[in-house]
């Protein structure tokens, strides 16, 4: 009987790391699943490991995240070390999940990498490193097959895990009328971030951009989605700082999506989930000076949006740190508003995207292929 070890970082790589451990259970039912993670992969049937937990973290961490991570680092290393696992999948996370590789790099004939670190953006450094503690990456873009594979990484593409999660089609005038908006009322969903710091570097220019967007607009309706995890009173807080009505809307992304006319949206996994919805867009960031400078020096790509580097060019309107004004914003929004013509194109071009990333089924793909190379 086989049993697995599952290693998720953070609450995305927790409900990517249930749905492939439903898929292993579904392809091979003894098999014995391990983990750390959350909700998701308890209830697809993974045993946690006691007295470790995720470690959620964002730029660059505070003395408590270093010591949470280096306690979390140091627990997981002795249990895997002590645990005879026939596999070991590391699930997103690079932060965690790169440092575990390393530590355990004498099980490489053993550990996967699900949701590879974006090496192609940031990491090329790391790559030695990959080659030696990796038995395959199982990609979820498709450029990253032939990119790890020409580094010497073994690597299958299975596919993108959000196509599992979202309908094929939707229809908005019914995502409308479920929402209670008028039927010709201009809507515009704001999707700041889901972690603490992240609403409060970005939420307040969002609302300064109200007052130059809603004069231009007949019926503006305005929907901020909350991410489920972000306390109320954080965004009760921020919102104090603005006049217009706005109606918060908690753990339902894909509807205020669907439901949009346009998105104003924070850089990271929902930009892609926007484009897979093909609801135009701007996608704004902004972290710490220090964090910026960090990161400046080790991008090496010309974009941070997902869907623009899926795209190769700018698909959609980029505004990052100190380009991320009201006034940048504002004329971003009403460019797609008062452009017909332009937003379709960009739905054109997000269709386009969507098609590149394959069908449904990344879950069970990957997990296919970790049990093929378990029986041979």
């Amino acid at each position: 009987m086989a049993r697995i070890f599952l290693v998720s970082g953070e609450a995305s790589g927790d409900l990517h790391g249930g749905n492939l451990a439903r898929a292993l259970k579904d392809l091979a039912p003894d098999i014995e699943l391990f983990g750390v993670g959350g909700e998701h992969m308890v209830r697809a049937g993974v045993q946690l490991v006691p007295l470790i937990d995720r470690v959620d973290a964002i730029g660059v961490p505070g003395i408590r995240q270093l010591f949470a991570g280096w306690k979390t680092l140091r627990s997981l290393s002795a249990y895997v070390r002590r645990e005879p696992f026939d596999a070991i999948v590391l699930i997103d996370s690079p932060g965690l999940n790169l440092r575990l590789a390393k530590s355990a790099g004498y099980l490489s004939d053993r550990m996967y990498y699900y949701i590879a670190p974006q090496l192609w953006a940031w990491g090329r450094r790391r790559m030695a490193l990959l080659r030696r503690v990796v038995k395959r990456v199982l990609a979820i873009l498709p450029f990253e097959e032939r990119f790890f594979q020409e580094a010497g990484v073994p690597c299958t593409f299975v596919g993108h895990p959000l196509l599992d999660e979202l309908p094929t089609k939707f229809d908005r005038s019914k995502q409308r009328e479920a929402l209670g908006l008028a039927s010709d009322a201009v809507v515009l969903g704001l999707l700041p971030g889901s972690r603490q710091r992240e609403i409060r570097a970005i939420l307040p220019a969002l609302l300064e951009s109200l007052k130059l967007i809603a004069p231009r607009v007949g019926k503006l309706s305005i929907l901020l989605a909350q991410a489920p995890n972000l306390p109320d009173p954080v965004i009760r807080e921020i919102l104090k700082q603005s006049d217009f009505s706005i109606r918060v809307i908690k753990g339902q992304t894909y509807d205020v999506m669907a439901a949009s006319d346009c998105l104003v949206i924070a850089s990271g996994t929902a930009t892609l989930q926007a484009a897979l919805i093909g609801t135009p867009m701007v996608i704004v960031y902004r972290v710490s000076v220090l964090t910026y400078l960090i990161a400046k020096c080790l991008v090496t790509i010309n974009f941070i949006g997902l869907v623009n580097v899926l795209a190769g060019r700018e698909v959609v309107p980029e505004l990052i740190q100190h380009r991320m004004t009201p006034e940048n914003i504002s004329r971003a929004v009403l460019t797609l508003l008062e452009n017909p013509d332009r937003v379709e194109r960009m739905k054109t071009d997000l269709q386009a995207i969507r098609t590149s990333l394959g069908g449904p089924g990344a879950s069970r793909r990957a997990a296919q292929a970790i049990l093929a190379d378990l029986s041979s």
